[in-house]
């Protein structure tokens, strides 16, 4: 497999024609670290046929569940489910299973070879150890079937309307060729979200029988005798029988399974080569596109092709045409990186999913943390929504409505459902130790000031001054969990005095210890690490961090299986160290991801671990939330073109660039030279060319001039 050609000289420019070949799908299947107790060890992803944000996701489930739905090490598939969620630390989905079986009675599995498999960006087949093979391609919101059934036997499926993750209730009507219904599941992490979701299958062949095992599965049977393959078009809608209908007619109309397969990784080539490589080896390229891949699953359009989608508030709403609904939010995730790559390669897709979130917080009446479907499920911790509509305008993608979100994230920070304890947090400035209703007062009090950072982020683009002022001196808050007699953050009691306090422990927090929120202001290190004592100290310590780079929460390390610790490695540059934030990126990049089946260490959570690696390997990091300047490490690759897809490029070169050649020895922008370790809001609006030099050996002293450090911000930048 050759490797994509470099621009030739006087150029700057990439492609790259199918970067769906570098796509493993089963990257995250199989566990590729220790389970630490928040959600396993392995990505959770699925491999199934999905298309860019698509609603619909069919995809197999083994017998073995794991979250996500497949287990690489079990060789058993129980169904083909048509929803499923690419990473999550809890179940949920996995609705209406269609089970090809031969004879007349339904089976609990089909054993498989993964020999005899295979998985790529919009399509999925395998053939079961009996030669019973499925093929699977999908469009945004449908998808089309192909069971080639050998032998003799009956060619039977089992459709269940009440099989999913969680527990589910359904109804079916069978017709000569058809089977309609609905199913109604819900239940993530135990929570009590509820959604009904409508399908409509329509087969190429007549039913000739059909049985009920119980009374939500329907056993049909199909006359094969003149031929053996029987094709399936479902569609899929969460507001009515009629939409699932003309959600597949208008995505497939008569296009055969091959146009419909093949449409879908184009689709896929056309979002994935907005990132276009030169050089490399295979291995690093199927990382990246990966990595890419996974990140751009979620959030998943909601709304029909007609615009119609089911709202927070049980009612139908309609979206304007060109527009869509998305659903599915991991907030407390993916809004530390995922989301700003979405608005860095999708700005017109990010626009809509930040509408979407103002859309969910003016039906519900606040925003929630953790959404699947339109239902709330309150899970993990903070305010991230508020954070996520300000990144995706600071990163241009601006075309929502803006000024309601604004609204919603202050009235949000009076809200005990969006905030939880927000009294105590307003009153004392941090949320005490011990705080009823609050998980881990430290770890939400540290959330909730980087939200109220983004707030003041976002007010300050819209012209509100005293909403910027404001919301800027809540977010040094952290400040009031320092204590200067350890230096370090710390939980507090409600008398503001200090508990006894291990860096290790997890109480207080939340999958994390102590150490690993201690460098939780990502929007001011030069205020906290002045408040450790200094750049030499916070160096000190942060070098002992990365002793392990994915110790869990037991240990005084880094977690970078987990998100806490996720912008930690670029904080080296606002302490005049850039050269060891480009040491620890490529240590975790090409240490902590593989293009295997093991290759994430804990859960992709929609997205956000896969960006991670995506930013780390272009050498870029949106280490402030809720703003849009990039941080930067060193590029993977020679020469990276991003193209973000509304008209804005940005040429990256760093010729020599290798897993050996990580330190930057100097740096040009659109053709100055720069000593700044990181890109200004301005380039990221504008584009341009960033063109580093590399080398094997720490350069010590580019960058490191306190002149140099990215920005922090502090309550004194507004006075």
């Amino acid at each position: 497999m050759a490797p994509p050609a470099a621009a030739p000289p006087g150029t700057a420019a990439v492609t790259i024609d199918d970067p769906a070949l570098y796509v493993n799908p089963f990257v995250g299947t199989k566990p590729g670290g220790r389970d630490f107790g928040h959600g396993g060890g392995a990505g959770n992803t699925f491999p199934g046929a999905d298309a860019p944000f698509g609603m619909l996701q069919w995809s197999p489930d083994t017998q073995t569940y794991q979250h996500g739905g497949y287990f690489y090490d079990d060789n058993r598939i129980r169904g083909f489910s048509l929803t499923h969620l690419s990473g999550p630390g809890c179940g949920d989905f996995g609705n209406i299973p269609f089970m090809p079986t031969l004879g007349t009675s339904p089976v609990p599995y089909y054993t498989f070879s993964h020999a005899n498999e295979a998985a790529s960006p919009g399509a999925y087949r395998v053939t079961f150890d009996n030669g019973l093979r499925t093929e699977l391609a999908v469009t945004q919101r449908s998808g089309i079937t192909r069971f080639s059934y050998p032998g003799t036997q009956t060619a039977s499926l089992l459709v269940d309307v009440a099989r999913a993750v969680n527990n589910a209730l359904g109804s079916f009507t069978v017709g000569q060729n058809t089977i309609t219904g609905y199913t109604d599941g819900g239940g993530f992490c135990g929570t009590g979200n509820r959604y009904r979701i409508y399908f409509s299958a329509t087969f190429d062949h007549r039913i000739t029988g059909t049985s009920k095992p119980t009374p939500t599965q329907a056993l049909l049977h199909f006359d094969t005798s003149a031929t053996r393959v029987v094709t399936a078009r479902v569609g899929i809608s969460f507001v009515s029988l009629a939409n699932a209908q003309a959600n597949a007619e208008a995505e497939q109309g008569g296009r055969s399974f091959e146009a419909i397969r093949d449409g879908t990784r184009a689709d896929w080539n056309e979002l994935l080569g907005r990132v276009a490589v030169a050089g490399g080896t295979t291995d690093q390229r199927r990382t990246l596109y990966t990595g890419l891949y996974h990140s751009l699953l979620h959030p998943n359009v909601f709304s029909d092709v007609n615009g119609e989608y089911l709202g927070f508030d049980g009612q139908v709403h309609t979206r304007p045409a060109g527009q869509a609904q998305y659903a599915n939010f991991s907030g407390w995730d993916v809004y530390r990186s995922q989301v700003q790559l979405v608005a860095l390669l999708a700005p017109r897709q990010a626009a809509d999913i930040a509408q979407s979130a103002v859309n969910q917080a003016v039906q519900a009446g606040y925003w929630d943390r953790w959404t699947v479907a339109n239902g709330g499920t309150g899970v993990m911790v903070g305010d991230p929504m508020a954070i996520i509509a300000s990144a995706v305008h600071a990163f241009g993608a601006s075309d929502f409505d803006a000024d309601e979100a604004l609204r919603r994230a202050v009235e949000g920070a009076r809200d005990e459902r969006q905030r939880p304890g927000h009294a105590e947090y307003d009153a004392k400035g941090y949320l005490p130790a011990g705080q009823g209703g609050v998980w881990g007062s430290a770890a939400t009090t540290l959330e909730y000031t980087s939200a109220d950072f983004a707030v003041s982020a976002l007010a300050g683009r819209l012209g509100d001054s005293a909403t910027q002022r404001s919301f800027l001196r809540r977010a040094q808050n952290w400040r009031n969990l320092f204590n200067p007699a350890r230096r370090t953050i710390q939980p507090r009691n409600a008398d503001a005095s200090w508990p006894p306090y291990s860096p290790t422990q997890e109480n207080e927090y939340v999958e994390g210890n102590g150490v690993q929120y201690s460098w939780m202001v990502p929007y001011n290190h030069r205020g906290l690490f002045d408040a450790m004592g200094g750049n030499a100290e916070a160096i000190r310590r942060l070098d002992a961090f990365f002793t392990k780079l994915n110790a869990g929460p037991h240990e005084p390390y880094a977690y970078l299986g987990n998100e806490p610790s996720l912008s930690t490695p670029w904080a080296y540059a606002y302490a005049g160290a850039p050269h060891r934030t480009q040491e620890v990126v490529r240590r975790a990049l090409t240490t902590i991801f593989k293009p295997t089946p093991d290759g994430l260490v804990g859960n992709d959570d929609l997205g956000e671990m896969s960006s991670w690696c995506v930013w780390a390997a272009l050498g870029l990091y949106p280490e402030a939330p809720g703003r849009a300047e990039l941080v930067l490490a060193s590029p993977l690759f020679p020469a990276v073109t991003i193209r973000r897809g509304n008209g804005v490029v940005i040429h990256i070169t760093a010729p020599g660039a290798s897993a050996e050649n990580r330190y930057v020895q100097g740096l040009r922008v659109n053709g100055t030279t720069s000593t700044r370790p990181w890109l200004p809001e301005s380039f990221v609006h504008g584009g341009g060319e960033v063109d580093f030099t590399l080398g094997a050996t720490p350069n010590t002293s580019w960058g490191s001039a306190p002149g140099d450090a990215p920005p922090s911000f502090d309550a004194v930048a507004v006075g």
